[in-house]
């Protein structure tokens, strides 16, 4: 008799992705009904077809070992790095309201998928390899010169894409996975205070009480006096730099960024995506239009409806109690994934596990706020939600790196599969 061998089945995570994906395309499918024709309709066929390719993807990478994925980790993440330089060399188009960058792949007039997706998965990998070499947790910020390079590559490649939403995640992953492994959030804030003063330089009041506070911060926390200088220097210039960036910035970004506070400056421009979302979100009440039959969507009002504003759809159909059980899904999921992170067996799986969960705790958080005008529109879109082959191979390409690392992980699994 052939000797069998078993591996352990993360049923909850699986569960947990399966569910989510099924509500996607039942959302990706309603998107489609309208009574005008939008580029909605029929799209659920090939949101069909890219999830059996990546669960197929997933199967294929959760049979690889965590040994196998680091030693693939530097080659794949060389790779991800060659495609975006590639879009900015005359590869690259834009698409839906994220259709004045360059991030989708482009041979012969087709687009092919977009490399900043597969780029979430490999920067996340890199960083874990790069992380999990450390004995202790970095203490200054010159320690912290590798994870930099790894993730600020990528992240000015994409920038200079256009892509700021994709852009955020990126920054979202690399100060989850510093976290994770035990950088001091002091550090951290320091790490991040000059795109804070970028952010505040608008107003020289709310800067000048944010330096202050960093000035206590520096003296509290003690950093080497280079890094000190540094950080002051780099703040000052930010702050100076922030109004004049603003001036020269793009008009469409200026107005996504005025919409965001107030979205009647522009009604028919760029503030009618976010008024027709709370239209339709608030019109949802508790239990929503019913399935099929929100009217912001079918008369095609909501644009984007399947891919980047697709929770509008589920809170206008399906109303508060629909919107509750997809955000209880994601709950389920993220709780699931800190649970595979604290069992794995070493620092690279442990680290993977959490800046997965990071990613996609970056797209929910910026894709839920933006359609409820909580957070600027940024054209990201919702894990296993919104329509789009990239995405959804790349969520469950996670998937089966999850499923693995929590196959090799310390403890009891719920369930087991002979193969």
């Amino acid at each position: 008799m052939a000797a069998t061998r078993r591996i352990n089945i993360d049923i909850p995570l699986l569960i947990a992705a399966a569910l989510l994906t099924l509500y996607g395309l039942a959302m990706v499918f309603s998107a489609g009904q309208t009574d005008v024709r939008t580029p909605a309709n029929g799209m659920w066929k090939m949101q069909i077809a890219w999830s059996v390719v990546g669960v197929i993807g997933a199967f294929v990478v959760s049979r690889a070992s965590v040994r196998l994925i680091e030693w693939l980790t530097v080659p794949v993440y060389v790779l991800t790095i060659v495609l975006l330089v590639a879009l900015l060399i005359g590869f690259g188009s834009g698409a839906g309201t994220a259709s004045n960058t360059s991030g989708w792949l482009t041979i012969g007039g087709h687009r092919l998928g977009q490399p900043a997706e597969l780029a979430k998965l490999t920067v996340v990998l890199m960083l874990a390899r790069v992380l999990g070499q450390n004995r202790v947790a970095p203490k200054s910020m010159l320690e912290l010169w590798k994870p930099m390079l790894v993730a600020g590559l990528p992240l000015l490649l994409i920038m200079a894409q256009g892509d700021l939403g994709t852009s955020i995640v990126f920054v979202g992953i690399f100060f989850a996975m510093l976290f994770w492994a035990g950088v001091e959030w002091q550090l951290l804030l320091l790490l991040a205070s000059p795109v804070i003063s970028l952010i505040l330089g608008f107003d020289a009041r709310i800067w000048g009480a944010w330096f202050l506070l960093l000035l206590a911060l520096i003296v509290w926390y003690k950093p080497f006096i280079g890094e000190a200088v540094f950080i002051i220097v780099a703040n000052v210039m930010m702050g100076i730099v922030g109004p004049l960036l603003w001036e020269h910035m793009k008009p469409y970004r200026q107005n996504r960024l005025k919409v965001f506070l107030d979205p009647s400056v522009d009604p028919r421009g760029s503030g009618y995506h976010v008024i027709q979302s709370k239209i339709a979100i608030g019109s949802g009440g508790w239990f929503g239009r019913g399935y099929l039959q929100g009217p912001q969507k079918r008369l095609a009002y909501l644009p984007e409806q399947y891919t980047d504003f697709i929770f509008a759809v589920v809170g206008e159909e399906l109303g508060f109690i629909g919107v509750t059980v997809a955000l209880t899904l994601f709950l389920f999921l993220f709780l699931r994934v800190i649970r595979i992170s604290e069992r794995a067996n070493d620092s690279f799986s442990s680290l993977v596990a959490f800046g997965l969960l990071a990613s996609w705790f970056t797209h929910v958080l910026e894709n839920v706020g933006m359609t409820l005008n909580l957070m600027p529109i940024t054209g990201i879109p919702l894990p296993f939600f919104s329509y789009g082959g990239s995405f959804m191979l790349a969520c469950w390409l996670s998937v089966g790196v999850l499923a693995r690392i929590s196959s090799e992980g310390r403890g009891g699994q719920s369930a087991m599969l002979k193969v």
